[in-house]
C-alpha cells in the first residue's frame, strides 16, 4: 500500500509542476512552441527519480528492480493522465485558438484536430515515463559486481 501511495503522491506533484510550467509558458506566449516541451521530460524524470529514491529509502532490503520500475511507471502514468486531461481542457475550453496557433508556429502545414494532438501528448508522456523509469533504475539497481 505504501508503494502505491508514493506513486500517487509523486504523480500528483509531477502533474502539478507540469501544469504550472505550461501555464507559465502561456503567460509569456511561448506555450505554442513545441520545443519547450523538452522540459516536460526533465520534470517527469526528476519526479520519477524522487519517487523511486524515496521507495528505496523506506525499504532498502526489500527493494528490487521490478518494484522500482513499477513505481516509476505508475508515477509517470498518473502524471501523464492528469496532464493530458488538463491539456484537453485547456485547448478546448480556456484557449480554443491554441491548436491553430501551435500548428501555425510549427510551419509544417499539418492538419490535425484536437483529438490527434491530445493523443500525441499522451503518447509522449507515456514514452517519457518508460524511458525515465528505465534510466532511473540504472542508478538504483543492485549491482552484481564482486568487490575486490
Amino acid at each position: 500500500m505504501k508503494k502505491t501511495s508514493v506513486s500517487i503522491r509523486f504523480g500528483l506533484v509531477i502533474s502539478a509542476v507540469l501544469v504550472a510550467y505550461f501555464l507559465v509558458l502561456a503567460l509569456v506566449e511561448k506555450h505554442t512552441n513545441p520545443a519547450f516541451s523538452f522540459a516536460n521530460a526533465i520534470i517527469t524524470g526528476l519526479g520519477i527519480y524522487e519517487a523511486v529514491r524515496l521507495s528505496k529509502l523506506e525499504d532498502p532490503d526489500g527493494f528490487s528492480y521490478g518494484q522500482g520500475f513499477k513505481i516509476g511507471l505508475v508515477t509517470g502514468f498518473i502524471a501523464t493522465l492528469i496532464f493530458t486531461v488538463f491539456f484537453l481542457f485547456y485547448t478546448t475550453e480556456i484557449d480554443p485558438a491554441f491548436l491553430h496557433n501551435m500548428l501555425l508556429n510549427m510551419h509544417g502545414g499539418f492538419n490535425a484536430d484536437i483529438g490527434m494532438v491530445t493523443f500525441v501528448v499522451a503518447v509522449m508522456g507515456i514514452a517519457t515515463t518508460v524511458v525515465s523509469s528505465l534510466t532511473v533504475m540504472q542508478l538504483f539497481k543492485k549491482t552484481g559486481n564482486i568487490p575486490q
